[in-house]
């Protein structure tokens, strides 16, 4: 979460956040950062009343990009641990774990267990509490995690798209008001992306079953922002 005297930035996991939050801090004078993957509730009160800027990318591809990062990884966190079996699993039982996690008592609360207990700064920085309005509700985790980030849409909600994330930043930007220096500017559209995850073609990892899975369990992201499957 990134404060400034227009907006609040929040950061969607592995939607782009990590350039966005190094840009804002870098080239706006008093952004500061509030936490780590905080979600729009925990907005401090004198800050309520600013709007709120975030990102979001397609899902298929957000399940790709969270597997290849937590596979290689020599210590995955928790979530990776128990919805892989310990790293026996493969994309495909890993994900269809993952995005039927609302309906998983098990799973549920071997993760509840599992993540700490409260918020930590670092990592998804998801306590264990917190995944309890997941239960019974359909959602894919993804779709889970946008809702618990952003709350209800407003008219002081603006969500660009990852995938555009140069472009859409820029545009949000202007939309609350912020001016934007050369300076920044041509760091947005020109700077080398950061945190990504190697991989190849998202659509490459999911067979038929799979891809409508996440088309169900998440159409709630993929209806509100036009996303296809392909993309």
């Amino acid at each position: 979460m990134i404060v400034t005297e227009r907006f609040v930035f929040l950061h969607l996991h592995k939607s782009g956040g990590t350039f966005v939050n190094e840009c804002l801090l870098r080239f706006l004078p008093g952004a500061r950062r509030l936490g780590y993957h905080l979600p729009r509730r925990l907005i401090p009160r004198e800050f309520a009343h600013l709007p709120a800027l975030g990102l979001v990318r397609n899902p298929w591809s957000y399940y790709v990009s969270w597997f290849a990062f937590q596979s290689v990884r020599p210590q995955p966190n928790a979530l990776y641990r128990i919805l892989s079996d310990d790293g026996r699993l493969g994309f495909e039982s890993t994900i269809r774990n993952m995005v039927e996690l609302s309906s998983d008592d098990s799973r549920l609360a071997q993760l509840s267990r599992a993540l700490p207990q409260e918020y930590t700064n670092s990592g998804l920085n998801l306590p264990g509490f917190a995944l309890a309005p997941i239960r019974d509700s359909g959602l894919g985790f993804y779709s889970f995690l946008y809702r618990y980030l952003y709350g209800d849409s407003s008219s002081l909600l603006h969500v660009g798209r990852m995938e555009g994330l140069r472009a859409e930043l820029l545009t949000m930007l202007h939309a609350v008001g912020q001016p934007v220096s050369d300076a920044m500017r041509s760091h947005v559209l020109q700077e080398a992306p950061m945190n990504v995850s190697e991989h190849a073609a998202y659509a490459t990892y999911y067979g038929e079953a799979l891809k409508d899975l996440v088309a169900e369990r998440d159409a709630e992201v993929i209806s509100r922002h036009g996303y296809r499957f392909g993309d």
